[in-house]
């Protein structure tokens, strides 16, 4: 019975050693496919990583192109063609420190925007004329201005008066034409201006600066070329109380960035240009604004200013 015995135990050995065996297997095993895991975890959490990597800086970038540096609101987009959209804002009392001009100083203030007032083709006419003046000098930086009324003309880093500067010469750049459109379009702004804040337009004079502005990419050279600082017209200019862009060029067509920016806390508003688009707002703090730097291309406008005081009123820019 003894071998029996020692047989036994030598089974039971075995045994033992076989389950012994077959749980480091299973153990290694395990250890194995977590490994495995865990690489393969990496591994999608690094493509993960490179993804939304990738997907912020299209974001960035796309945000950078189209100039949309903050959380905005678009009052008119540049493919609708707008009636007449107003929003009323709060006056604010920029004007309080000024002499009122009954019948004329602001009481209701706002914005507003049309496409139905200048057409297209008086907008490209108006781009020529600004194309043909801007011709004869220009800034080194982003920024030039044509003013046909105080002949001021942006000139490498300076300034000079175009009908002194080339005298006789601009009976050659400028017809009679021109300026008869120029006058014409004035007035329609000016009467769009009137409906719109209920007020005659025979108190509201045109006032400076008024100029034609033609911007795109260079770098500024000058402070004159930094124009897209926030700034508030009524405490620039001291005179204005209506202000007025028409634009003479199209967003992203003509050019990318340059949006117009109404600035408010929380919500920014814009407006992009489109040829024939008329904005136009009450000048006091109501209106904080600046443009959008131009990331591509030209953009063209005019600035058509007015004021309630006629001691501060200037005339249409005569024939030359």
């Amino acid at each position: 019975m003894a071998p029996l015995r020692r047989s036994g135990s030598k089974a039971t050995e075995g045994s033992s050693s076989a389950g012994v065996e077959l749980a480091e297997s299973r153990r290694l095993d395990s250890i194995k496919k977590n490994r495995v895991h865990h690489e393969s975890q990496r591994k999608w959490l690094k493509i993960s990583l490179l993804g939304s990597s990738g997907l912020l800086a299209s974001l960035l970038l796309w945000s950078f192109l189209n100039g949309d540096d903050g959380v905005t609101e678009v009052l008119a987009h540049h493919n609708e063609i707008l009636q007449n959209r107003f929003i009323e804002v709060i006056c604010s009392e920029d004007y309080d420190s000024h002499k009122r001009f009954e019948g004329c100083t602001p009481r209701k203030c706002g914005r507003g925007i049309t496409d139905i007032v200048i057409t297209r083709e008086e907008a490209e006419q108006l781009r020529r004329v600004a194309e043909k003046g801007l011709s004869l000098g220009g800034s080194e930086g982003g920024a030039s201005i044509l003013d046909l009324h105080s002949g001021a003309l942006s000139f490498g880093k300076h300034f000079v008066n175009l009908y002194r500067y080339f005298g006789a010469k601009i009976q050659d750049i400028f017809s009679e034409e021109d300026f008869q459109l120029y006058r014409d379009v004035r007035q329609k702004i000016q009467h769009t201006i009137g409906q719109a804040f209920d007020i005659n337009i025979s108190s509201m004079y045109l006032t400076k600066p008024t100029f034609f502005s033609r911007i795109n990419s260079t770098e500024a050279k000058t402070t004159h070329d930094e124009y897209w600082h926030p700034h508030i017209d009524k405490i620039t200019y001291g005179s204005f109380d209506y202000t007025s862009l028409l634009y003479l060029s199209d967003y992203m067509k003509d050019f990318g960035g340059g949006r117009f920016v109404f600035m408010e806390e929380g919500v920014n508003k814009t407006v992009e240009p489109r040829a024939g688009r008329v904005s136009f707002f009450t000048s006091g703090s109501e209106n904080l604004h600046r443009v959008e730097k131009v990331h591509w291309g030209t953009r063209y406008a005019i600035t058509i200013s007015f004021t309630c005081n006629p001691d501060h009123g200037i005339g249409d820019p005569a024939d030359l």
